[in-house]
């Protein structure tokens, strides 16, 4: 199948924007392979240091040219989504032993969980944890030992995180090996009726935890289908997992034999044998156009608008908002999982999950199949799954038809004919919105105005009964300059409790939703940001907005709008605090939100 022309124009423009900075970002790396990693390089005393404490693994690395295989982990028990984390590190080690190959853990980085900081300060962290894990993976491996690299971790900041200090040591190959989702609990339609009646004070906060507890309640990601599995979508769809392996639950045999496997293959892509792979190669221009097409064919997580742009850069490729208004408006959106329908994770791959939905993209002309992934082939290659035969892995042809068209279908017959994210400007600025989950009737919305800068100010004004007409809610300086650009998911409940009364309600943010953002209309990452004089900081009580997700327009209908002057605010209160005064050098530098909301610039 050809590819579709608005899928090759977008690349060919990606690929001409990105020529200065890609051909410079591919001639380091072909500079840092020339100078390694060869471990002779090391002063005896550096090698010593280095084997010291590799066991029965000492002898190979002083003596052989075995390839040694560097494992960052993200591993901690508080978060679900890592806590199988724990023992992958032994198995890796024990699964390259039987091909001649010797790992160690090359070191950690930090993983903190959205989910528990949501409404919290420790959220102001949350965006800015993304580029301090990409700092650890440097620390990790500037010891420049490793012939190649595996990463464990799942969650929101991890992934675009391990991706951006992977891309720093670009000239090593890289396999990102998944957890993998906790098995289903409650319903996610269950778990959100009880959260709204809580929120409506119709019950208390015991009923409330007995009902989270039954959703969240094991090892494994969250079932829904936010930003954590809007990660493992994409590192499928850019050739970075094994074909399949996203979505396996732990604590499995076929989750341990996927893992060992990936270590295996990781080595094998090193520069001593015949494969030579790095990940400079795969994460290539047409690699993150695949990425953008996933997002808008499964309707993914908001967040990936930032963390793309900020993952593209770090190997020198340059993509706008604008690539991903181009590709929504063609993809068709093909899955549909909470909070974008009933189904979670777990029904997803069941009915066909990823290797479905590759093939149906790959076979209407969605996704470039000539790129370079993990696997040694091209991305036809992940319309495959997993199984064991025999206690031995094998892959499979994966399901030509959905097992449940209410959560995927094929691409000549999709939920709606364009993918799910919109971008939204005018004199408000730029912003988008997340439309998946949006019904039809409610993305067009015009009320007044009332302006908020802190998320529980606007709570506060909904329990005291100051919400009840037509309104778009308004909550400014949130982002990442002002107070590291924190999720405002806590919003959710309340403003979900307004629209099932009939009122017409939207949120126009500086800051960010979640991966979970459902059915309220919500113009996002607005820029310029408030701090920066962008004309949000323009808004007053009582201007009527107009957010347009259907002709992607974000305006405020006042004749003297333009010449009013910004208002300012006492943003003393997130200085200091559970962190924060830690991240004050974070917010003096980081870019705006369409460029990457990065502390690493252009």
């Amino acid at each position: 199948m050809p590819i579709h022309p608005t899928l090759q124009a977008v690349t060919d423009r990606i690929i001409a924007r990105s020529g200065p900075t890609r051909t410079a970002y591919l001639a380091r790396m072909a500079q840092a392979r020339k100078q390694g990693p060869a471990r002779a390089h090391l002063s005896c005393s550096g090698q010593a240091h280095t084997y010291a404490a590799t066991g029965e693994d000492q002898d190979a690395l002083a003596t052989q040219d075995a390839g040694h295989l560097g494992i960052i982990t993200a591993y901690n028990d508080m978060l679900s989504a890592h806590q199988p984390f724990e023992a992958y590190p032994a198995a890796i080690k024990e699964a390259v032993r039987t091909i001649g190959g010797t790992a160690q853990v090359a070191g950690g980085v930090p993983a903190m969980c959205d989910g528990i900081t949501q409404g919290e300060a420790g959220m102001e962290l949350s965006l800015f944890s993304r580029d301090a894990i990409a700092m650890g993976v440097g620390v990790a491996l500037s010891h420049n030992v490793f012939d190649a690299t595996v990463f464990l971790g799942v969650c929101d900041k991890i992934v675009p995180g391990l991706i951006i200090g992977a891309q720093a040591f670009g000239h090593l190959p890289a396999v990102f090996l998944p957890a993998g989702p906790m098995t289903s609990g409650i319903s996610n339609d269950e778990k959100s009726e009880v959260r709204k009646k809580f929120a409506a004070g119709e019950i208390g906060r015991d009923e409330l935890l007995k009902s989270e507890m039954s959703a969240y309640h094991g090892p494994g990601t969250c079932t829904f289908y936010g930003t954590a599995n809007t990660n493992q979508m994409l590192m499928e769809f850019m050739g970075l997992h094994l074909p399949g392996s996203s979505f396996v639950t732990p604590g499995t045999d076929l989750r341990d034999a996927l893992t060992r496997e990936g270590a295996k293959r990781a080595l094998s892509l090193s520069a001593l044998g015949n494969d030579y792979t790095p990940v400079c190669e795969v994460l290539d221009e047409k690699a993150y156009a695949n990425g953008i097409v996933g997002l808008m064919a499964t309707g993914g997580s908001t967040n990936l608008l930032i963390h793309l742009i900020a993952m593209a850069r770090a190997g020198g490729v340059i993509l706008d908002w604008q690539d991903f208004a181009d590709l929504s408006d063609v993809v068709p959106l093909i899955a549909r999982v909470y909070p974008n329908g009933l189904a979670d994770v777990n029904h997803f791959h069941a009915a066909g999950g990823l290797g479905y939905m590759i093939g149906q993209l790959l076979g209407a002309g969605y996704l470039h199949d000539d790129t370079k992934t993990v696997t040694g082939a091209g991305l036809g290659s992940y319309t495959s799954e997993p199984f064991l035969e025999d206690g031995a892995l094998t892959w499979r042809d994966g399901p030509k038809d959905s097992l449940n068209e209410q959560i995927v279908r094929p691409a000549d017959n999709p939920f709606q004919e364009t993918g799910g994210l919109s971008r939204l400007t005018g004199n408000l600025g730029t912003g988008v919105m997340k439309v998946s989950a949006v019904a039809t009737e409610n993305r067009v919305i015009e009320a007044p105005a009332r302006i908020f800068h802190d998320q529980n100010e606007a709570k506060e004004a909904f329990k005291a009964g100051e919400l009840t007409e037509d309104v778009v809610i308004v909550v400014r300086f949130q982002g990442p300059k002002a107070n590291g650009m924190p999720e405002l998911h806590s919003m959710t409940p309340f403003l979900s409790i307004m629209q099932g009364r009939g009122q017409k309600v939207a949120l126009v943010t500086d800051g960010r939703m979640s991966g979970a953002s459902g059915k309220i209309p919500s113009a996002i990452h607005v820029v310029p940001e408030a701090l920066d004089g962008g004309p949000i900081a323009k808004l007053r009580d009582g201007d009527i907005v107009r957010v347009d997700a259907t002709s992607g327009t974000l305006e405020v209908l006042a004749e003297d709008f333009l010449d009013r002057d910004v208002v300012t605010a006492d943003l003393s209160a997130y200085q200091h605090g559970t962190g924060r005064e830690l991240f004050g050098l974070f917010r003096n530098a980081v870019t705006s939100a369409d460029t990457g909301a990065t502390v690493f610039g252009a």
